[in-house]
């Protein structure tokens, strides 16, 4: 099985959860390819601090991002059209988008790629790969909904942040380390972050 996986962190508030991903997902040897929208750079800039003049990879090891010597992260320009993802002859384990804008969310429901984002979600769902969508927005509207259903009906997993709380998080990284988990379990990727319940 290849170990290649996508991200995708759009301009919804917590760019957060794609971070605590790219962080778990870098501790092991796996190829990530990162889909970082202009929205999702500003969002990410405000919330967490990312500086244009800073490189991305110094950013995620200035937040604790620790790479594994076998680990590999791989940016491609939203509006690069011609990256591997874009094809479906690119063979991956799986893309997540992290967080997921309604905007996204309607393209993705809708099957409307402008961009190299919106084209690889759409790739993984005519090649039948997991799609794992975390929209974050509140209250819902019914077009919201529809478009979840839709784009649940074509394939994709929607994880809506929503953590719990009979673990007893101590702090926010634990609330967002409950959401990632649920997000490497659903593409079969081990991990440590939260038990299964009843283990200790």
């Amino acid at each position: 099985m290849t170990n290649k996986i996508v991200v995708g962190i759009c301009g919804a508030s917590g760019s957060i959860y794609g971070i605590r991903l790219l962080k778990a997902l870098l501790s092991q040897p796996r190829e990530v390819h990162l889909i970082i929208s202009e929205a999702g750079k500003l969002v990410m800039a405000h919330e967490l601090g990312l500086k244009e003049s800073s490189s991305f990879e110094q950013f995620l090891k200035s937040d604790g991002v620790r790479f594994h010597e076998g680990a590999r992260l791989i940016q491609h320009a939203p509006d690069n059209l011609f990256a591997e993802s874009a094809s479906g002859s690119f063979k991956h384990q799986g893309m997540v988008i992290a967080p997921c804008s309604m905007k996204t969310l309607a393209a993705v429901a809708s099957g409307f790629a402008t961009n190299l984002m919106e084209r690889t979600a759409d790739v993984c769902l005519k090649e039948k790969r997991p799609l794992v969508l975390v929209p974050r927005e509140a209250p819902l509207n019914k077009i919201h909904m529809q478009n979840m259903i839709k784009a649940c009906e074509a394939g994709a997993i929607i994880v809506p942040p929503s953590p719990a709380f009979y673990f007893h998080p101590e702090s926010i990284n634990d609330l967002v380390d409950f959401i990632v988990a649920r997000i490497l379990d659903q593409l079969n990727i081990g991990h440590n972050l939260v038990g299964e319940w009843g283990t200790d």
